[in-house]
């Protein structure tokens, strides 16, 4: 039996995961990048010093959300023991690549990208990204070059996703200029589609309350357990999105969860594109504390308008704590009759059969 193999029947014997046949599919693939990287340097002759093995071909794992991917994917990290790897969220990783080029170009470095992905490349032998997805066109036309050079250097690349790569950076801007990144996944990744029945991000919800009024301590440390629950409990880190040049930031996100206040969100100056852009990048958002609205607060209670009508559109599913139920967040100052809707969409975010079938 496999590590990964054994690490996966634990989690179904302390009864944290069922047995699931897509997921169990999967884990050979798994084993074979884990044995190409373990695998001995190749013996070249008496006098000639032994090379590294050839790097086993990675993995683009996509498929619907809440199936596991990002489970099976943290099982894998962890059973490498000794071998160089990091698992990063993808919009995480490439905010770093733009940082250090960057920092690069302030140096005077003509190549720009050269010194990043040699640090990358004296670091990792395996790289693993959760929730690969490519909507900056600051992204799109770098990836194409980044991982040409990682996998030259012999850089593994595991990662999840919910598209299909044919569908990377559908309808982007100059689009044609990215496409031979996805000829490059196809040619230097397996592409395996985990096809399951089961949404267990959405069916650990089914039932349970997800917004809590009035906000407080009580409200506070159930939020803290459903953000345990689905976000496996391990440490997260912000998510950053860059939106024309704005950052949208997600203090704590893991495993397509993200968790962050109201203010966090609807304290800034933000828009339509900013919430559209973070609805596509989480799969459940946990929104804290959110105060009474009206005359006193009236630009974060319109963002915050904005910011249901994006999620709601996307299917997100959202968890909240509030000063009072929706009905009674707006009742006094301009915008009452507008927020109706949002008290709504509020209500009908809060069923159990609600969301994950975007």
């Amino acid at each position: 039996m496999t590590q990964m193999r054994a690490l996966y029947d634990n989690l179904i014997a302390r009864g944290e995961i069922r047995p699931d046949p897509a997921q169990e599919a999967v884990i050979p693939e798994f084993d074979r990048i884990g044995e190409g990287l373990r695998a001995p340097p190749v013996k070249r002759g008496l006098f000639r010093r032994a090379a590294p093995p050839p790097a086993p071909r990675g993995l683009y794992l996509w498929g619907g959300v809440g199936r596991g991917k990002s489970m099976l994917m943290d099982l894998f990290v962890d059973s490498l023991d000794g071998i160089p790897a990091r698992r990063v969220h993808f919009h995480a990783f490439m905010q770093e690549i733009h940082s250090g080029m960057h920092e690069a170009r302030r140096a005077g470095v003509e190549d720009s990208l050269a010194p990043v992905v040699a640090k990358v490349v004296e670091e990792v032998k395996l790289l693993a990204f959760d929730e690969m997805q490519i909507t900056d066109i600051t992204d799109a036309m770098i990836v194409g070059r980044l991982f040409e050079a990682l996998f030259a250097a012999g850089v593994v690349v595991v990662t999840t996703s919910n598209r299909v790569p044919d569908d990377l950076y559908k309808n982007g801007l100059n689009r044609q200029l990215f496409l031979p990144f996805i000829a490059l996944i196809k040619e230097q990744m397996e592409v395996w589609e985990m096809v399951s029945p089961v949404d267990y991000r959405q069916d650990r919800l089914k039932g349970s309350q997800v917004y809590f009024s009035p906000a407080g301590a009580e409200a506070g440390a159930r939020i803290r357990a459903i953000w345990e629950d689905l976000s496996g409990g391990g440490p997260a880190q912000p998510l950053t999105l860059e939106v024309k040049g704005r950052e949208v930031v997600v203090p704590a996100y893991r495993n397509g969860v993200g968790r962050a206040s109201f203010y966090d969100l609807c304290g800034r100056m933000l828009g339509p594109g900013d919430y559209l852009a973070l609805a596509e990048g989480v799969k459940v958002l946990i929104l804290e504390d959110i105060p009474r609205l009206s005359r006193n607060n009236f630009n974060e209670a319109r963002r915050f308008v904005t910011l249901i009508d994006a999620l709601y559109e996307a299917r997100v599913r959202l968890i909240c704590s509030a000063a009072a139920e929706p009905e009674m967040l707006y009742v006094e100052g301009e915008g009452t009759f507008e927020f109706e809707r949002t008290a709504s969409r509020l209500r009908e975010m809060q069923d159990k059969d609600w969301g994950g079938t975007a």
